[in-house]
């Protein structure tokens, strides 16, 4: 699953739009004699086998144990990840106690949540104002990439609106109003967990039944003959009422504009149990809320991702980001909650590096890559004129589709040097909670699996929608992730 929903594919290149023949050869400005050979389509497997289905019964029993665990060690286990391991062992997830906490405080919770999502969905229906605003924001009805089946479809992006229309209702709250706690949500945490769950699994049998009975597009629908990997990968493609997404809206809302949400209330809390918010608490809100900012001003450029390009709706993306995002991803502020670490000035500011130059080589990736795509020859890379490998696929409908795959700055030194950066910045935000547990550090291992694997998964997906076009990419990009090592 992409449980993560924020990293733009590495070597794959969006769709430029028809061609009556086949484009073959390398460019660098112009174009070469190579004879390559497009390949029939891409997408999601049709079929599946035994070892895949077995794969997806073991996330569907343990993913969900995850983030019980963890709250677990923090809110009862000093955030150790033995003693909780243990008391697991020996005596069994507490799901009994995470009963009683849900009695005792359901009306709220499901009052909170529903209230956060019902204007999570009012806020992504409203027209964009701040690209009238903002110029350089790209913001309001945008198109997608060609579906697999060829539909072109549009989408609102509003992503940066919803998210200060949110955090300026919290602030107006927590500094003027006075409606609730600011901390509420940590306090609400553990059974809110069983609330998103219920919405989660709600959501994903909702798709895949729509997907099996009234699907937007049919012929991007893809069944594979097994039940749990349908209902684990999804069945349609890009699941909608009208403007309104699933995909988009789920991917992006309520879980990321959330995050910084959360971490807002783990800070909150700090300061009312200790009377004061550490530098480290400080430090990791301003660093996630760059990513998250980033994310949101460059909305527009997710659209051509791998979750929107490639994935099919279900489980894997509902549960994962209804639950896994707002709960795995704000780890470490919810660690820092119960355990207040003060770093100094040196610490901090070698932290604060390491996230910003991790932030800095992830957005020149994407920046070079969108400079790119919109210009071609007409620009430049670090001061040349950009390499790049003519292409062409074919999607399911038959038709050719002219591509190109780049191969000058970032994207001449590794396939996915973007991943790099990322990884960069979360290891930043796992270095703020000091060491030592290795709870927080969780998420970089995660992350670091997550990112190899998507590797893997990008490229055997960009060599069948590319095929010889992408054997002729690698040989000249050899390295995945560092330079000369791998």
């Amino acid at each position: 699953m992409q449980i993560r929903d924020r990293v733009i594919s590495g070597g794959q290149s969006t769709s430029n739009g028809h061609s009556n023949g086949i484009s073959n050869g390398v460019a660098n400005g112009t174009t070469h004699s190579k004879t390559m050979k497009p390949v029939a389509s891409w997408g999601r497997a049709w079929s599946v086998d035994t070892k895949t289905v077995l794969g997806c019964l073991f996330l569907l029993t343990l993913c969900p144990l995850m983030p019980i665990f963890f709250n677990d060690a923090c809110t009862n286990h000093e955030c150790s990840l033995k003693k909780t391991l243990l008391n697991w062992t020996f005596k069994g997830p507490p799901f009994a106690h995470f009963a009683n906490r849900v009695w005792s405080s359901l009306y709220p919770t499901m009052l909170l949540y529903l209230t956060w999502i019902t204007g999570q969905v009012v806020l992504a229906l409203l027209p964009d104002i701040v690209h009238h605003i903002f110029p350089s924001y790209v913001g309001g009805i945008r198109m997608g990439a060609v579906t697999p089946a060829g539909h072109s479809i549009k989408y609102r992006i509003n992503g940066l609106q919803a998210w200060l229309i949110t955090h300026f209702a919290w602030f107006l709250n927590a500094f003027y109003l006075h409606w609730f706690s600011p901390a509420m949500l940590f306090r609400l945490w553990g059974p809110l967990l069983v609330v998103v769950n219920i919405l989660a699994y709600s959501l994903s049998f909702f798709v895949y039944i729509k997907g099996i009975f009234f699907p937007n597009h049919p012929d991007d629908c893809k069944q594979s003959g097994s039940a749990i990997y349908d209902f684990v990968m999804g069945i349609e493609f890009n699941p909608r009422v009208g403007l309104f997404d699933f995909k988009l809206f789920f991917n992006g809302r309520p879980g990321i504009v959330g995050w910084t949400i959360i971490n807002l209330s783990y800070a909150w809390y700090q300061l009312e149990t200790y009377g004061f918010v550490s530098d480290s608490m400080i430090l990791l809100n301003i660093l996630q809320a760059i990513y998250v900012l980033d994310f949101f001003w460059n909305e527009a450029w997710y659209l051509k991702t791998i979750d929107i390009c490639h994935d099919h709706f279900g489980w894997m993306l509902a549960w994962g980001d209804l639950v896994w995002l707002p709960y795995m991803y704000t780890l470490q502020g919810f660690y820092l909650a119960h355990n207040p670490v003060i770093l100094g000035p040196e610490k901090s500011i070698s932290i604060l590096v390491l996230g910003l130059l991790g932030y800095v080589i992830f957005r020149t990736c994407n920046a070079q890559k969108d400079r790119f795509r919109a210009k071609k020859d007409n620009c430049l890379i670090w001061g040349k004129r950009p390499n790049y490998i003519k292409c062409v696929f074919t999607s399911s409908d038959g038709k050719q589709h002219d591509s190109t795959l780049l191969y000058s700055g970032c994207w001449g030194i590794a396939r996915h040097l973007n991943y790099t950066g990322d990884l960069m910045g979360s290891l930043a935000y796992c270095l703020c909670c000091g060491t030592d547990h290795l709870l927080p550090y969780f998420y970089f291992v995660f992350i670091l699996m997550l990112l190899v694997h998507r590797v893997y998964r990008d490229e055997h997906r960009c060599s069948a929608k590319y095929g010889t076009y992408w054997d002729e990419y690698t040989r000249r990009v050899p390295y995945r992730l560092i330079p000369f090592i791998y």
